[in-house]
């Protein structure tokens, strides 16, 4: 976590000015991380940021064409170096929910030796453990081929399948947005098969990131399409940092290092003036919560709030709701 809050170094509104006026003829949104208010990307010793892409991009699961998943990997390899860097380096038993498609799994595997990983997806059905055929060109250029075994389930309906106290980590990264109607449910499994003291990476995507005010006073919608893979294939849900700092707390779990960070460049804007966007400078600490991702470690902390949270779930009984 030695990289987390570093490097949060200039006040918002006069970098924003600079950026806009040397876009004055290709009026876009200014990208994030040329303001440096995040830190700089980790990367394991000894690699490069290219050389773990080829090693990604190689990726075939259960004999799909190698290549097929590069440009996820190519938009989204510095999100994976990120999560690695929150994952502890003393991790030993880890469940990882929303494994597939296996890039923070091959990171972890390669980047945190001994490390013992449990994993979960969901492809409808019922509970079960299921496999599949890993094959990749390996970090060092070495051909593997490997299977993965995981088990199948709905974390907002389906108790897991493991004792309490099962895992020292557990990482939670980009499923947190996908949830449909009972975040807490999912949460409070997590809570209870984490030992106590243990590590929860969660990582999830900014509500409140740069591209979305910009898209908004353009009067543009920022919600996500409907999706073919149905309702989990979409965000359902986004947080602020404040929200998922308030969700957490309630799940029991203590903040160790957050912060917000692009991994891609922000989406162009159709036409937006610095003083559009000037207001941002006057809200305390704006600058910080403009990044496209949240970036967050968590240790369990004390007990999970039973009750749901009220600025979150309505509709419920008064007993069920903690205001």
């Amino acid at each position: 976590m030695q990289t987390i809050l570093k490097n949060i170094l200039r006040p918002f509104v006069p970098e924003f000015v600079k950026a806009l006026r040397r876009r004055q003829s290709a009026p876009v949104a200014p990208s994030f991380s040329s303001w440096e208010h995040q830190p700089p990307l980790p990367v394991p010793p000894g690699h490069t940021p290219d050389g773990i892409l080829q090693a990604l991009v190689s990726i075939s699961i259960d004999g799909s064409r190698k290549g097929e998943l590069s440009a996820y990997a190519t938009a989204d390899l510095e999100r994976f170096l990120r999560t690695l860097d929150l994952v502890p380096k003393g991790a030993r038993k880890a469940l990882e929910i929303g494994a597939n498609p296996y890039f923070n799994t091959l990171l972890m595997r390669q980047f945190r030796p001994g490390i013992d990983l449990t994993l979960t997806n969901y492809f409808n059905g019922d509970v079960s453990v299921q496999r599949q055929e890993i094959n990749f060109s390996g970090f060092n250029g070495a051909e593997e081929t490997f299977n993965v075994d995981f088990h199948n389930m709905n974390i907002e309906c389906h108790p897991f399948p493991f004792e309490d106290a099962s895992f020292d980590t557990v990482v939670f990264c980009e499923v947190l947005e996908h949830m449909t109607n009972d975040p807490m449910a999912a949460l409070r499994e997590i809570h209870r098969v984490l030992v106590p003291g243990g590590t929860l990476v969660l990582t999830t995507p900014n509500a409140a990131r740069l591209e979305n005010v910009v898209a908004f006073l353009e009067g543009r919608n920022i919600y996500d399409p409907y999706s073919a893979y149905g309702p989990y294939g979409r965000h359902n849900r986004e947080y602020t940092r404040h929200e998922l700092h308030l969700l957490l707390q309630h799940a029991g779990f203590k903040e160790e290092g957050s912060y917000t960070a692009n991994v891609h460049p922000d989406i162009p804007s159709a036409h937006i003036s610095q003083e559009d966007l000037a207001i941002l400078g006057k809200v305390k600490n704006r600058q910080y919560d403009l990044g496209q991702y949240l970036f967050t470690r968590w240790r369990k902390d004390r007990e999970c709030e039973e009750r749901l949270p009220g600025w979150l779930y309505r509709s419920y009984p008064e007993d069920r709701i903690a205001m």
